[in-house]
């Protein structure tokens, strides 16, 4: 039992601190502009996405490969390479420096982030795993917030490489906690499938290229383009060699699996919208409302309480009522929140800001578990890691989509130009977010199945 805890602390802190880093860049970005670095528009926005670039490319593969050559190796070097990836960033001299950092700690988060859900549902009892998922969950989104208000009071009196340095010391903690307390879990010897890793890895790099660098060049850009056009082939010609492949990396066959499908879609469209909250958060707050770092950090905390109080409440309303109710109206409460942020004007009083941040958590804390549960449920035993790798991936591209897509909008209606601007951007953003989301959220609640409820939502 206390091996258990022990192994469940250390995987929702790994998550924690992994996803931390995704969100607390986005409060280091006027730092980094006005630093002696001096790097252009198109360099900052590399900044922040090589890391999430890196990190939603290879999660599948590495969520296979943890699951081939042993998940607690897997989990140790990938936070040793994260500890050194901040390292190089906070050091870094050169913008390119900076980047490849970014992108080494991206690699890291790739390592680590599968390992700690299979990790997590190998050492936890049977009856104890819903739990343990809707904790694990919830700091995933609680991460988020986390490095908001990690990256606002950091910053608050420190310059930007102290948010890199922070880290450092994290890691090394976590990789010793890990080490002396967590039980490794059985290996899978399952076929290499390097021409599928390829395939897939390419396809996804080269479609998050084209969502990230839409909003800047354009979306009829001829690099968008033949960004979106590469990565499609790529993900064609996975399909294909997926379906002929004796042991492929990813079997696409699993996307039959009503709830591998819906659950997939739906941590996708979940994340879009918290991540498009995320990177404009913090915009309207310092820039309409006049928030210091440290108090726009603080401000999002509503999230936070919303996630950890609901995310509890999820296992038990899932058990009782089954997944599809449960997921309709976490979906539901997310969009609306979605709708009345957009409402927000210079004029609207926190606590009905708050109110709103807590009506998404709520959504978020309320769906996520069941969503995860119902991507893992899906597949075959052994495949924890991967199941956790899919998982992690639908995250990061949603979370890619959700920024790429109010930065676009943001950038129709020029919101850096005044207060004013930003404030007519964001209303139509939120409300486009919403829209995406609610159409989402019919395609998945009408393609769960229908008696899901007393399925074990584990593959260990």
């Amino acid at each position: 039992m206390r091996r258990e805890n022990s192994t469940l602390a250390l995987m929702c802190l790994t998550v924690l601190a992994l996803q931390a880093l995704v969100a607390g860049i986005n409060l280091a970005i006027p730092r980094l502009a006005a630093s002696d670095l001096h790097p252009g528009p198109s360099d900052l926005v590399w900044i922040v996405d090589a890391y999430v670039l890196a990190f939603a490319g290879l999660l599948i593969p590495a969520g296979a490969l943890g699951d081939r050559i042993g998940r607690k190796g897997v989990l140790l070097a990938g936070l040793a390479l994260f500890g050194a990836a901040n390292l190089i960033s906070a050091l870094a001299p050169t913008v390119a420096a900076l980047q490849v950092g970014r992108a080494l700690g991206g690699v890291a988060a790739a390592l680590a982030q599968p390992a700690t859900l299979a990790l997590l549902l190998h050492a936890t009892r049977p009856e104890r795993r819903p739990h343990a998922i809707a904790l694990w969950t919830a700091c995933m989104g609680l991460g988020g917030m986390a490095g908001n208000l990690v990256a606002g009071t950091v910053l608050q009196w420190f310059d930007w490489p102290a948010l890199f340095l922070v880290f450092v010391p994290v890691a090394a903690l976590l990789v010793a906690g890990v080490a002396l307390a967590v039980p490794r879990a059985p290996r899978h010897d399952t076929p290499v499938d390097p021409l599928g890793t390829l395939l897939l890895t390419g396809g996804l790099f080269a479609l998050l290229h084209g969502i990230i660098e839409g909003p800047e060049r354009g979306w009829t850009d001829p690099v968008v383009l033949a960004s979106f056009a590469a990565g499609l082939l790529a993900l064609a010609a996975f399909a294909g060699h997926s379906l002929r492949s004796g042991n492929p990396l990813l079997d696409i066959r699993i996307f039959t699996i009503a709830s591998v499908r819906a659950g997939a879609l739906g941590v996708g469209a979940t994340f879009l919208a918290l991540f498009g909250l995320f990177y404009v958060n913090a915009q309207y707050l310092q820039t309409v409302k006049g928030y210091s770092t440290l108090l726009t950090g603080l401000a999002i905390g509503p999230l936070a309480l919303g996630m950890a109080v609901f995310s509890r409440r999820a296992v038990p309303l899932t058990q009782r009522y089954g997944p599809r109710p449960v997921i309709a109206t976490g979906l539901a409460a997310i969009v609306a929140g979605l709708l009345l942020l957009s409402t927000a004007d210079a004029g609207t009083p926190y606590p009905l800001y708050a109110a709103y941040l807590l009506l998404m958590a709520a959504g978020m804390g309320l769906c996520a578990p069941a969503l995860t549960g119902g991507i893992l449920a899906g597949l075959p035993a052994g495949s924890a890691g991967l199941g956790s790798g899919l998982n992690s991936a639908a995250r990061e591209v949603g979370a890619a989509l959700g920024v790429a897509l109010i930065g676009t909008v943001l950038a129709e209606h020029h919101a850096l130009r005044s207060p004013a601007d930003l404030l007519a951007g964001l209303a139509v953003g939120y409300r486009v977010l919403a829209a995406v989301l609610a159409v989402a959220a019919v395609v998945v609640v009408g393609g769960w199945p229908a008696r899901d409820r007393e399925r074990e939502p584990v593959a260990v």
